[in-house]
């Protein structure tokens, strides 16, 4: 599905009573079609449009409901989306024309910062419920002693402090954000130059807000002016028109504007923090969308058993057990400091009582045969855990996933490219391909019990060509690709960005009727 481009955002002000209200979410690379289909189901969306990293919505979801989007990274109100930008020899033509963004829709902006303005007062309102809970004020009276204690620091070392700050301040402005909109501190100079044109603007927007710009440029048009240049132009239209002051440390409201070859966006962040920094993880490992996202393709089920058997800091399993609740979570890993750290997040989100952790190697687990519903794994890779060319471990780890799933069970790993390639490569050229069709029934899963048992070696495995998937919007139809790793079926696979690197998420269903096992 592409994006359609043409659809007006509704009126500002009206959204407040309960009217749609136009949004779009930031998304990882490959995330798109995990969040097409959540802002669908979770928010009744309406509207829905993508392009690469972003998806545009229509809902008049409550604020709290928009928090509770997994998949996205941030979320912003939509204020504009255009075509992309005609590119000229004339670069005085090019600064009219990104100026025009801001000047041919004056009342438009002031509409929509008002509707912003009311969203805003939504989150204040909240975070001070919040912070009637005792929990909360604890909290808080932590935070304040601590601010407290800084401050007798302070005034016992002022020379020391003083130097420190100066020192945060020059790196302060060298992150990209600052540095992509530090030259709107030049426009300041028209604000002298223009007092009345200024307070005639600022009684239009009946309050004079501090911002700041954060403007990213890509394409032909980054090729012409730096995005600290573009946040310039904006910035300086947004002072002639509304009277606005810079303020880069701590501005009233934040413009995001993105401009490249395919479109030209502006929008203004709905919340302060990313919706992809979650409240109920202490310490991060596993990118936290993309281990929600594993979690959705999984099928959980009330009362099911679910196993990370490389759990890490426990990143999955947190995500899963915060949105399907009712289930039983167990994770093993091998390293007693991932472990400590795994039980840390546990117990910090409150979620001890739903989620078990055992010291086990993913080749040895101490779980019956047929005993777990779900599997859900980050095969490690990296530095640490580099894939060899010795593929005896890895067909030990399928093997041993193979053998505590129950029949009609679901297993879901995150593959690095190259242990991907490996998997496609190495062992289907020795083993071969086979393409199967998936049974319309499973039969249920044997009674599971959590009695430690001796690892027994499984039958051996005959892995196939796992078919690299093309990202398009919704997840490729890969009914007549099915292929094999023993009796694990391929369901779907898709490619992910990690950041610096790519990944591999893949579904496999366990079907053991109907398959020749060596």
């Amino acid at each position: 599905m592409a994006d359609e481009g043409g659809q007006p955002p509704p009126k500002g002000p009206s959204c407040r009573a309960g009217l749609p209200a136009r949004y779009f979410c930031t998304a990882g690379r490959g995330m798109e079609p995990f969040l097409l289909r959540e802002v669908r189901t979770r928010l009744d969306a309406a509207q829905v449009e993508y392009v690469s990293g972003k998806v545009f919505f229509t809902t008049s979801a409550e604020l709290r409901m928009l928090k509770e989007l997994k998949s996205a990274e941030r979320l912003f109100l939509l204020l504009n989306k255009y075509p992309p930008l005609s590119i000229s020899r004339n670069k005085g033509r090019v600064i009219h024309d990104i100026q025009k963004l801001v000047n041919e829709t004056p009342k438009h902006w002031l509409d929509m910062v008002t509707l912003w303005r009311s969203l805003h007062c939504q989150e204040v309102k909240e975070e001070n419920r919040c912070e009637e809970c005792p929990d909360s004020q604890k909290r808080k009276l932590e935070e304040e002693g601590g601010i407290q204690n800084k401050k007798q620091k302070r005034e016992l070392i002022p020379e020391t402090v003083s130097d420190e700050t100066q020192i945060e301040n020059q790196q302060s402005c060298n992150t990209s954000e600052v540095r992509n909109c530090n030259g709107l501190s030049s426009g300041r100079s028209f604000l002298e130059k223009t007092p009345e044109l200024i307070q005639e603007k600022s009684g239009e927007s009946s309050s004079c807000f501090n911002f700041r710009v954060s403007c990213r440029c890509s394409g032909t048009l980054a090729k012409i002016f730096t995005a600290q240049e573009m946040g310039r132009i904006i910035g300086t239209a947004l002072m002639k028109n509304f009277g606005w002051k810079a303020d880069l440390r701590n501005p009233d409201i934040e413009i995001f504007v993105h401009l490249n070859d395919i479109y030209s966006v502006i929008g203004i962040p709905v919340f302060r923090l990313p919706l992809a920094s979650r409240s109920y993880i202490r310490t991060a490992g596993l990118r936290s969308t993309v281990a929600w996202a594993m979690a959705s393709l999984a099928e959980i089920k009330a009362g099911a058993f679910v196993l990370d058997p490389t759990c890490g800091l426990g990143t999955i399993l947190l995500e899963a057990a915060t949105e399907w609740p009712n289930v039983h979570y167990l994770g093993t890993d091998i390293s007693d400091s991932q472990l400590g750290g795994a039980y840390s997040n546990i117990k910090a989100a409150g979620l001890v009582d739903k989620i078990g952790l055992l010291k086990a190697s993913v080749t040895a687990l101490p779980f019956q045969s047929e005993s777990i519903d779900v599997v859900l794994a980050d095969i490690p890779f990296g530095k640490k855990f580099k894939i060899t060319k010795d593929m005896t471990l890895l067909q030990d780890v399928f093997q041993e996933i193979e053998r505590v799933l129950c029949d009609g069970g679901i297993v879901v790993l995150l593959l690095s490219q190259e242990l991907y390639k490996r998997l496609s490569g190495d062992i289907a050229s020795s083993l071969g391909t086979e393409n199967c069709n998936l049974a319309e029934s499973m039969s249920p899963c044997k009674q599971r019990a959590m009695m430690p048992v001796n690892n027994t070696k499984g039958r051996s495995i005959g892995p196939t060509t796992v078919p690299l998937s093309t990202q398009e919007a919704e997840r490729e139809d890969t009914s007549d690709k099915r292929t094999t790793f023993g009796s694990l079926v391929l369901v779907e696979s898709l490619e992910v960005s990690l950041g610096k690197t790519d990944a591999f998420i893949c579904k496999y269903k366990k079907v053991t009727g109907g398959f020749a096992r060596s």
